[in-house]
């Protein structure tokens, strides 16, 4: 899926990686995921670059200090004015608002259950321009201890509907814009490992999840849990060399996934 224009307000819009070593993690998303990478903006920017295909955005590397992760940036028409509802309901400002000339506007923030997302209001840079496709992203979401809070806090910045998805001893939601669509998905008790703090995930599409699990491992990384079948694809949690959580999922027909 081709989308070129700034992501409604909510939609999971961005993802970026942060790790210790710029070129190696290049080198196993090319490897593990077929991207292609446009120039890096140097040292003084974390020698960020860009993945694409056909000069279309995936997703970003970058190169700092803080803990190997790759972010996800949930779509707003006014940073500052969301941040506002962030602190009025008990979410941290982590980094920002900075804006980036002529790309856009974001900032990183942990919701009241410790999970970390970033917001990203677009001006030259609308976000990801392939999603649902084999190497691009396909679904976000966060995992925690509590849904209600979860719900209460992003049903606040963004007015979403949810769709609960649960099953005895697993709760899930989903988010929801406003005209139905499920565009990511909230998970309390049940969802995510024991012992694991709380979190927001990427999953990358792929065509074949055994596949590029193989390369993924051959490469340095580990699988955390998989291949295992789905309603929505076989899927596989992954971590990357430097310890980088995300999940590959296979899909052979669209899906009601992102933006869908």
């Amino acid at each position: 899926m081709i989308h070129d224009e700034s992501w409604p307000a909510g939609t999971p819009a961005w993802a970026d990686l942060n790790a210790p070593d710029h070129r190696a993690a290049q080198e196993f998303y090319a490897a593990v995921l077929g991207w292609e990478f446009l120039p890096d903006a140097g040292p003084e920017m974390g020698f960020y670059a860009m993945a694409h295909r056909g000069g279309k955005p995936i997703a970003g590397i970058g190169e700092g200090e803080g803990p190997p992760a790759w972010t996800t940036y949930l779509a707003t028409d006014d940073v500052d004015a969301t941040l506002a509802k962030v602190a009025e309901a008990g979410g941290t400002l982590l980094a920002g608002p900075h804006t980036i000339e002529p790309s856009g506007r974001f900032a990183v923030l942990a919701d009241p259950l410790g999970a970390v997302v970033g917001l990203w209001q677009s001006a030259e840079h609308t976000g990801a321009s392939i999603v649902n496709e084999p190497g691009a992203m396909i679904w976000n979401e966060s995992y925690g201890e509590d849904l209600a809070a979860a719900k209460a806090f992003y049903g606040h910045l963004f007015g979403y509907g949810f769709s609960d998805m649960g099953a005895p001893g697993f709760e899930f939601a989903t988010v929801d814009l406003g005209d139905g669509r499920a565009v990511g998905g909230l998970g309390g008790p049940g969802s995510k490992p024991a012992g694991t703090a709380p979190c927001w995930t990427v999953y990358f599409a792929t065509d074949d999840t055994e596949a590029a699990l193989a390369r993924a491992v051959a490469l340095g990384g580990c699988a955390l849990d998989g291949p295992r079948p789905s309603p929505f694809g076989t899927m596989a949690t992954v971590a990357g060399p430097a310890g980088e959580v995300f999940v590959l999922m296979s899909t052979t027909e669209p899906r009601s996934t992102i933006g869908d």
